[in-house]
Protein backbone atom coordinates (compact mmCIF):
# COMPACT_ATOMS: atom_id res chain seq x y z
CA UNK A 1 0.00 0.00 0.00
CA UNK A 2 1.15 3.58 -0.59
CA UNK A 3 2.12 5.76 2.39
CA UNK A 4 -0.74 6.60 4.74
CA UNK A 5 -2.66 9.84 4.27
CA UNK A 6 -5.59 9.16 6.60
CA UNK A 7 -5.69 6.66 9.45
CA UNK A 8 -8.52 5.76 11.82
CA UNK A 9 -7.86 3.58 14.85
CA UNK A 10 -10.44 2.00 17.16
CA UNK A 11 -13.29 4.37 16.26
CA UNK A 12 -16.35 3.90 18.42
CA UNK A 13 -19.47 6.04 18.45
CA UNK A 14 -22.86 5.30 19.94
CA UNK A 15 -26.27 6.61 19.04
CA UNK A 16 -29.58 5.63 20.60
CA UNK A 17 -29.67 2.06 21.83
CA UNK A 18 -26.31 0.84 20.59
CA UNK A 19 -23.02 1.48 18.81
CA UNK A 20 -23.01 2.94 15.32
CA UNK A 21 -19.27 2.45 15.02
CA UNK A 22 -17.81 -0.42 17.02
CA UNK A 23 -14.02 -0.26 16.91
CA UNK A 24 -13.31 0.60 13.25
CA UNK A 25 -9.74 0.62 11.94
CA UNK A 26 -9.05 2.08 8.51
CA UNK A 27 -5.83 3.09 6.76
CA UNK A 28 -6.05 5.07 3.50
CA UNK A 29 -3.01 5.64 1.35
CA UNK A 30 -1.92 8.66 -0.64
CA UNK A 31 -3.37 8.75 -4.16
CA UNK A 32 -5.83 5.99 -3.23
CA UNK A 33 -9.58 5.94 -3.90
CA UNK A 34 -11.63 4.12 -1.26
CA UNK A 35 -15.37 3.45 -1.27
CA UNK A 36 -17.16 2.88 2.04
CA UNK A 37 -20.14 0.78 0.97
CA UNK A 38 -23.05 -0.49 3.00
CA UNK A 39 -26.83 -0.32 3.38
CA UNK A 40 -28.59 2.72 4.77
CA UNK A 41 -28.08 2.94 8.51
CA UNK A 42 -24.85 0.95 8.51
CA UNK A 43 -22.77 3.83 9.86
CA UNK A 44 -21.01 4.96 6.66
CA UNK A 45 -22.00 8.63 7.01
CA UNK A 46 -21.05 8.67 10.70
CA UNK A 47 -17.68 7.15 9.83
CA UNK A 48 -17.09 9.70 7.08
CA UNK A 49 -18.10 12.53 9.43
CA UNK A 50 -15.53 11.30 11.97
CA UNK A 51 -12.86 11.13 9.26
CA UNK A 52 -13.75 14.70 8.24
CA UNK A 53 -13.73 16.04 11.80
CA UNK A 54 -17.41 16.95 11.63
CA UNK A 55 -18.27 14.35 14.29
CA UNK A 56 -16.21 13.38 17.34
CA UNK A 57 -15.90 9.65 18.08
CA UNK A 58 -16.57 8.42 21.60
CA UNK A 59 -13.19 6.72 21.52
CA UNK A 60 -10.40 6.07 19.06
CA UNK A 61 -8.66 8.64 16.91
CA UNK A 62 -8.21 9.89 13.36
CA UNK A 63 -4.93 11.17 11.97
CA UNK A 64 -4.64 13.07 8.67
CA UNK A 65 -1.40 13.68 6.74
CA UNK A 66 0.46 11.60 9.37
CA UNK A 67 0.27 14.23 12.12
CA UNK A 68 -2.99 16.18 12.33
CA UNK A 69 -6.42 15.69 13.83
CA UNK A 70 -9.07 16.30 11.15
CA UNK A 71 -10.23 19.44 12.99
CA UNK A 72 -6.75 21.01 12.86
CA UNK A 73 -6.42 23.92 10.45
CA UNK A 74 -3.73 22.29 8.23
CA UNK A 75 -5.98 19.25 7.74
CA UNK A 76 -8.97 21.40 6.80
CA UNK A 77 -6.92 23.54 4.42
CA UNK A 78 -5.79 20.47 2.50
CA UNK A 79 -9.09 18.62 2.28
CA UNK A 80 -12.59 19.16 0.92
CA UNK A 81 -15.72 17.60 2.38
CA UNK A 82 -19.19 16.84 1.03
CA UNK A 83 -21.82 16.00 3.66
CA UNK A 84 -25.47 15.41 2.83
CA UNK A 85 -27.64 18.52 3.10
CA UNK A 86 -24.99 20.47 4.98
CA UNK A 87 -23.46 22.75 2.35
CA UNK A 88 -25.83 24.93 0.32
CA UNK A 89 -27.62 27.88 1.95
CA UNK A 90 -31.20 27.83 0.59
CA UNK A 91 -31.57 31.61 1.01
CA UNK A 92 -28.70 32.31 -1.39
CA UNK A 93 -28.54 31.74 -5.12
CA UNK A 94 -26.35 29.02 -6.51
CA UNK A 95 -23.80 31.60 -7.63
CA UNK A 96 -23.79 33.28 -4.20
CA UNK A 97 -23.20 29.92 -2.53
CA UNK A 98 -20.22 29.28 -4.80
CA UNK A 99 -18.81 32.75 -4.08
CA UNK A 100 -19.28 32.27 -0.33
CA UNK A 101 -17.28 29.03 -0.26
CA UNK A 102 -14.74 30.49 -2.67
CA UNK A 103 -13.98 33.17 -0.09
CA UNK A 104 -13.61 30.54 2.66
CA UNK A 105 -11.27 27.99 1.07
CA UNK A 106 -7.70 29.14 0.36
CA UNK A 107 -7.23 26.47 -2.32
CA UNK A 108 -10.29 27.48 -4.31
CA UNK A 109 -9.96 27.34 -8.11
CA UNK A 110 -12.03 28.25 -11.15
CA UNK A 111 -12.91 24.58 -11.67
CA UNK A 112 -16.50 25.38 -10.67
CA UNK A 113 -17.04 27.08 -14.05
CA UNK A 114 -16.42 23.78 -15.84
CA UNK A 115 -18.33 21.72 -13.26
CA UNK A 116 -21.57 23.70 -13.49
CA UNK A 117 -21.50 23.19 -17.26
CA UNK A 118 -20.83 19.48 -16.97
CA UNK A 119 -23.53 19.08 -14.30
CA UNK A 120 -26.04 21.10 -16.40
CA UNK A 121 -26.43 23.66 -13.63
CA UNK A 122 -25.08 26.84 -15.26
CA UNK A 123 -28.49 28.17 -16.34
CA UNK A 124 -29.81 27.96 -12.76
CA UNK A 125 -26.99 29.66 -10.86
CA UNK A 126 -28.91 32.91 -10.34
CA UNK A 127 -31.98 31.21 -8.88
CA UNK A 128 -32.29 30.89 -5.07
CA UNK A 129 -31.40 27.41 -3.88
CA UNK A 130 -34.76 27.14 -2.14
CA UNK A 131 -36.23 26.71 -5.65
CA UNK A 132 -33.84 23.87 -6.53
CA UNK A 133 -34.85 20.22 -6.73
CA UNK A 134 -32.99 17.72 -4.59
CA UNK A 135 -30.85 16.70 -7.55
CA UNK A 136 -29.96 20.32 -8.34
CA UNK A 137 -28.90 20.93 -4.74
CA UNK A 138 -26.69 17.85 -4.91
CA UNK A 139 -25.06 19.09 -8.11
CA UNK A 140 -24.36 22.46 -6.47
CA UNK A 141 -22.90 20.77 -3.39
CA UNK A 142 -20.70 18.59 -5.59
CA UNK A 143 -19.52 21.66 -7.49
CA UNK A 144 -18.54 23.33 -4.22
CA UNK A 145 -16.82 20.21 -2.82
CA UNK A 146 -14.84 19.41 -5.98
CA UNK A 147 -13.65 22.92 -6.84
CA UNK A 148 -10.78 23.26 -4.31
CA UNK A 149 -7.47 21.75 -5.45
CA UNK A 150 -6.58 19.62 -2.42
CA UNK A 151 -4.91 16.25 -1.76
CA UNK A 152 -7.97 14.75 -0.01
CA UNK A 153 -11.69 14.67 -0.88
CA UNK A 154 -14.22 13.16 1.55
CA UNK A 155 -17.60 12.67 -0.12
CA UNK A 156 -20.80 11.37 1.46
CA UNK A 157 -23.20 9.81 -1.09
CA UNK A 158 -21.88 11.84 -4.05
CA UNK A 159 -24.36 10.31 -6.52
CA UNK A 160 -27.47 10.48 -4.28
CA UNK A 161 -30.60 11.99 -5.93
CA UNK A 162 -28.89 12.25 -9.31
CA UNK A 163 -30.22 10.81 -12.55
CA UNK A 164 -28.17 8.24 -14.45
CA UNK A 165 -26.61 10.67 -16.90
CA UNK A 166 -25.38 12.99 -14.15
CA UNK A 167 -24.10 10.00 -12.14
CA UNK A 168 -21.94 9.08 -15.11
CA UNK A 169 -20.62 12.65 -15.30
CA UNK A 170 -19.80 12.66 -11.58
CA UNK A 171 -17.86 9.42 -12.00
CA UNK A 172 -15.95 10.96 -14.93
CA UNK A 173 -15.07 14.02 -12.84
CA UNK A 174 -13.88 11.87 -9.95
CA UNK A 175 -11.85 9.74 -12.35
CA UNK A 176 -10.09 12.92 -13.50
CA UNK A 177 -9.37 13.90 -9.88
CA UNK A 178 -7.97 10.45 -9.15
CA UNK A 179 -5.82 10.61 -12.28
CA UNK A 180 -4.31 13.84 -10.88
CA UNK A 181 -3.04 11.85 -7.89
CA UNK A 182 -5.61 12.97 -5.33
CA UNK A 183 -7.06 10.78 -2.59
CA UNK A 184 -10.83 10.23 -2.70
CA UNK A 185 -12.88 8.64 0.09
CA UNK A 186 -16.59 8.24 -0.59
CA UNK A 187 -19.46 6.71 1.33
CA UNK A 188 -22.26 5.16 -0.71
CA UNK A 189 -25.06 2.60 -0.68
CA UNK A 190 -24.95 2.30 -4.49
CA UNK A 191 -23.05 -0.78 -5.74
CA UNK A 192 -22.38 1.06 -9.03
CA UNK A 193 -20.01 3.38 -7.18
CA UNK A 194 -17.52 0.52 -6.90
CA UNK A 195 -16.11 1.65 -10.25
CA UNK A 196 -14.82 4.79 -8.52
CA UNK A 197 -12.63 2.90 -6.09
CA UNK A 198 -9.26 1.18 -5.94
CA UNK A 199 -10.44 -0.41 -2.71
CA UNK A 200 -13.83 -1.15 -1.18
CA UNK A 201 -14.52 -1.31 2.55
CA UNK A 202 -17.92 -2.84 3.31
CA UNK A 203 -19.50 -1.36 6.44
CA UNK A 204 -22.10 -3.43 8.30
CA UNK A 205 -23.06 -4.10 11.89
CA UNK A 206 -20.90 -1.22 13.15
CA UNK A 207 -17.66 -2.34 11.62
CA UNK A 208 -15.77 -2.93 8.39
CA UNK A 209 -16.64 -6.54 7.66
CA UNK A 210 -14.28 -6.95 4.73
CA UNK A 211 -12.13 -4.78 2.47
CA UNK A 212 -10.10 -5.26 -0.67
CA UNK A 213 -9.73 -4.47 -4.34
CA UNK A 214 -13.06 -4.61 -6.23
CA UNK A 215 -12.16 -7.56 -8.46
CA UNK A 216 -10.64 -9.46 -5.53
CA UNK A 217 -13.83 -9.10 -3.52
CA UNK A 218 -15.96 -10.05 -6.50
CA UNK A 219 -13.89 -13.21 -6.97
CA UNK A 220 -14.40 -14.13 -3.30
CA UNK A 221 -18.21 -14.24 -3.59
CA UNK A 222 -19.70 -17.69 -4.34
CA UNK A 223 -21.65 -18.37 -7.55
CA UNK A 224 -25.12 -16.90 -7.78
CA UNK A 225 -28.33 -18.77 -8.58
CA UNK A 226 -30.62 -16.57 -10.64
CA UNK A 227 -34.32 -17.29 -10.95
CA UNK A 228 -37.11 -15.44 -12.71
CA UNK A 229 -39.56 -17.05 -10.28
CA UNK A 230 -38.88 -17.85 -6.65
CA UNK A 231 -40.22 -21.40 -6.16
CA UNK A 232 -37.17 -23.45 -7.09
CA UNK A 233 -34.63 -21.10 -5.54
CA UNK A 234 -36.48 -20.98 -2.20
CA UNK A 235 -36.52 -24.76 -2.09
CA UNK A 236 -32.81 -24.98 -2.82
CA UNK A 237 -31.24 -22.27 -0.66
CA UNK A 238 -31.68 -20.91 2.87
CA UNK A 239 -33.84 -17.80 3.00
CA UNK A 240 -30.92 -15.81 4.48
CA UNK A 241 -29.00 -16.26 1.21
CA UNK A 242 -31.76 -15.08 -1.14
CA UNK A 243 -32.53 -11.52 -2.18
CA UNK A 244 -34.56 -9.71 -4.80
CA UNK A 245 -32.95 -7.84 -7.70
CA UNK A 246 -35.70 -6.21 -9.74
CA UNK A 247 -37.92 -8.95 -11.14
CA UNK A 248 -35.32 -11.62 -10.36
CA UNK A 249 -34.62 -13.67 -7.28
CA UNK A 250 -30.94 -14.35 -6.64
CA UNK A 251 -29.20 -16.52 -4.07
CA UNK A 252 -25.68 -17.51 -3.09
CA UNK A 253 -24.17 -20.97 -3.26
CA UNK A 254 -21.54 -21.94 -0.73
CA UNK A 255 -20.48 -24.96 1.29
CA UNK A 256 -23.25 -27.50 1.79
CA UNK A 257 -25.76 -25.51 -0.22
CA UNK A 258 -23.50 -25.79 -3.27
CA UNK A 259 -23.42 -29.58 -2.91
CA UNK A 260 -27.16 -29.84 -2.27
CA UNK A 261 -28.16 -27.79 -5.30
CA UNK A 262 -28.85 -29.94 -8.36
CA UNK A 263 -26.75 -28.20 -11.01
CA UNK A 264 -27.68 -30.76 -13.66
CA UNK A 265 -31.31 -29.65 -13.47
CA UNK A 266 -30.43 -26.11 -14.44
CA UNK A 267 -29.82 -26.95 -18.09
CA UNK A 268 -33.46 -27.95 -18.52
CA UNK A 269 -34.86 -24.91 -16.72
CA UNK A 270 -35.26 -21.70 -18.71
CA UNK A 271 -35.92 -19.57 -15.63
CA UNK A 272 -33.02 -20.80 -13.48
CA UNK A 273 -29.26 -20.66 -13.95
CA UNK A 274 -25.95 -20.11 -12.18
CA UNK A 275 -24.08 -16.89 -12.97
CA UNK A 276 -20.98 -15.03 -11.84
CA UNK A 277 -21.62 -12.38 -9.20
CA UNK A 278 -22.06 -8.76 -10.25
CA UNK A 279 -21.27 -5.86 -7.90
CA UNK A 280 -24.84 -5.75 -6.60
CA UNK A 281 -24.34 -9.39 -5.58
CA UNK A 282 -21.06 -8.49 -3.88
CA UNK A 283 -22.82 -5.70 -1.98
CA UNK A 284 -25.66 -7.96 -0.85
CA UNK A 285 -23.37 -10.84 0.07
CA UNK A 286 -21.16 -8.84 2.39
CA UNK A 287 -23.74 -6.50 3.93
CA UNK A 288 -27.07 -8.31 3.97
CA UNK A 289 -27.02 -12.07 3.58
CA UNK A 290 -23.81 -13.78 4.57
CA UNK A 291 -23.48 -14.71 8.28
CA UNK A 292 -20.71 -12.87 10.12
CA UNK A 293 -18.77 -16.07 10.85
CA UNK A 294 -18.47 -16.84 7.13
CA UNK A 295 -16.87 -13.52 6.22
CA UNK A 296 -13.17 -13.95 5.38
CA UNK A 297 -10.57 -11.99 7.27
CA UNK A 298 -10.05 -8.44 6.08
CA UNK A 299 -7.58 -8.23 3.20
CA UNK A 300 -5.50 -5.36 1.92
CA UNK A 301 -5.85 -3.83 -1.51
Amino acid sequence: MTSSLLEATGLRKGCGDGPVLDGIDLDIGRRESVALLGPNGAGKSVLLSCLAGDAVPDSGRVRVFDQYDPVDRPARLHSSVLLQGRTADPDLTGRENIAFYGDLHPRWTDRWEDLVERFDLAADLDRPVTEYSGGMVRKLELTIALTPDVPLYLLDEPTAELDLSVMATVRDVLADIRADGRTVVLASHAPQDTELADRIAFVARGNIVVEGAPESLRASVPPVVRAASDGRIDAALPESRIFADGAERRGFLSGASSEQFDRSAIASETDLDIVKPNYTDVFNYYTRTVPTDEIPRTESA
